[in-house]
């Protein structure tokens, strides 16, 4: 089995700002992180040695929350709107589309931000954009939706139709959020297996290239879940995915049955998915006061009556399901932590909890959060690319408690960090870095780099469950390996996201689960 020394540039075994001089490596796993000298030692006679060239290696990136087959679908087949900055723009790109696609064929889109746009679309824009053809354009943040008549008519949904639990349908202005997207999804041609792993593959190539060795994919239903097990037992993922299942589509109140677990050196299911509530971009987010600048005044969408949330939690928690719950919302982080907090006293010692987003949470919320051993996964980057939408929708009380970072850490969560891609357009992990340090939406809500970098190793591997294997560069650990081209810990905080990425390499699958003795 052959065993790599790798010397030659800044090594930080932890992402902690560190560094030693060399990392020993045999057969995928991490054999010693230390001085040259010892490494060599550790190695044996016959060890090869790699010359890093001056590049920086750290442990191997995780992105916790990345919507990987939409990222994928993006970058292959669906129009993305996320770079358009006005409705002319957006008319124009979906004139385009038009113009290329078959009479009677889906026109399917995703990324317009209202506040980039200087306005919403609506039902009779995209009538007149494509005429007689159905539309769904998808906000950027997945909870709202503009669609055209023939849309509407597609999937049967008249004036006077009432929307699913959870839901809103407002038919004048073609527009549908949260789960009354399903109404009009369920109305699509579905996707086949086939191009499900085309997207897939691009998605996670994408990913790869970015600097993740490993990614939460955190809303999978049934078919999805059979084209990832397809890819995987074929070994073409090309890093680690961990997999969030969900128990209730959008559109009714259908719950998918708790799905198979699997476990494999690239492919992880046993968490499953709840919806609590919307968007904070959209002010869909279930809040206790009225955003500002609605008409008519709005608190958001609770998705879920307590009860039946808890039921569903129940179930999959007494199975041994690790569950990852979106909540952004104060009253969303009151009801789910209220059903953490009583599966606790209910079922103690079960697994460990998620809680995706976690957007406004108040300094009670996050002491509860700490007692029950929640893992908080928020998007630093929405610091960045959605602060405008805060500004104009977030209540004056509860400005304060915008995804307040340090504050996580202050509480003593594990926390990991993450994009949600393609919510935003910036997917890049040093970019998330330097939102994080730099850029709180609260003052003195920004996080040490080392904080920020250690959310993308150590507590990504925490949010997938295997931080006993990953997330560090220590001896038996797995030797999932990020290279950049340059020191994130001697570069100036705003320049983090132009360092180079020179690779991402997962360890090889047959890694062994021990490290063979020298």
């Amino acid at each position: 089995m052959s065993t790599t020394v790798y010397t030659g540039g800044p090594i930080y075994p932890h992402a902690d700002g560190r560094a030693v001089e060399a990392l020993a490596v045999r057969g995928g796993r991490v054999l010693h992180a230390g001085t040259l000298e010892d490494a060599r030692a550790v190695a044996g006679r016959g060890a090869g040695v790699h010359d890093l060239g001056g590049h920086t290696l750290l442990p191997g990136l995780t992105d916790a929350h990345v919507h990987v087959w939409k990222v994928g679908q993006l970058r292959t087949t669906l129009l993305d709107l996320r770079e358009a900055n006005s409705l002319d723009d957006l008319a124009r790109q979906v004139q385009q589309r038009h113009a290329e696609l078959p009479p009677g064929a889906w026109l399917w889109g995703r990324g317009w931000n209202e506040t980039r746009l200087g306005g919403t679309p609506d039902r009779a824009l995209l009538d007149a954009l494509a005429p007689g053809r159905p539309v769904l354009l998808t906000r950027t943040c997945a909870h709202i939706h503009a669609v055209s008549t023939a849309a509407l008519d597609r999937a049967a949904i008249l004036p006077d139709t009432p929307a699913p639990p959870g839901g809103e349908i407002d038919y004048e202005r073609g527009r549908l959020t949260e789960t009354a997207y399903g109404l009009v999804f369920g109305a699509m041609p579905a996707p086949t297996q086939a191009q499900y792993e085309e997207w897939i593959l691009a998605g996670l190539t994408y990913l790869k290239s970015l600097g993740f060795t490993a990614v939460t994919d955190p809303a999978v239903d049934a078919p999805l879940y059979a084209a990832y097990r397809a890819l995987d037992a074929a070994g073409k993922l090309p890093i680690r995915v961990n997999l969030l299942y969900i128990r209730r589509p959008d559109g009714g109140t259908e719950t998918l049955p708790l799905p198979e677990k699997h476990f494999s050196p690239r492919l992880r299911c046993d968490s499953v998915k709840f919806f609590g509530d919307g968007g904070l971009s959209g002010a869909t987010a279930a809040v206790s006061v009225p955003y500002r600048n609605m008409e008519p005044p709005s608190r958001g969408v609770l998705r879920f009556e307590t009860e039946d949330l808890y039921g569903l939690a129940r179930e999959a928690h007494v199975a041994g399901f690790r569950i990852g719950a979106h909540a952004i919302g104060d009253l969303a982080l009151d009801q789910l932590l209220g059903v953490y907090a009583r599966l606790e006293r209910e079922y103690p010692g079960g697994p460990c909890h998620r809680i995706e987003h976690f957007g406004l949470p108040s300094a009670a919320h996050l002491r509860l959060a700490r007692e029950l051993r929640v893992i908080a996964v928020p998007q630093p980057v929405f610091l960045h690319e959605l602060r405008a939408n805060y500004d104009r929708f977030v209540p004056e009380e509860l400005a304060g408690q915008v995804f307040p970072l340090r504050a996580f850490f202050d509480a003593g969560l594990d926390v990991a960090f993450s994009s949600d891609g393609p919510v935003v357009r910036e997917l890049r992990p040093l970019a998330g870095v330097r939102a994080a340090v730099t850029e709180p939406y609260v003052p003195g809500m920004g996080v040490t780099l080392a904080q920020a970098l250690g959310a993308y190793t150590r507590g990504g591997a925490v949010a997938h469950g295997d931080e006993h294997e990953r997330g560090a560069l220590a001896p038996g650990f797995l030797a999932d390996l990020t290279l950049l081209g340059g020191d994130p810990f001697h570069t100036d905080p705003q320049d983090l996201p132009e360092i180079p990425v020179r690779g991402a390499f997962p360890a090889p699958s047959q890694a062994p689960a021990e490290s063979e003795p020298v």
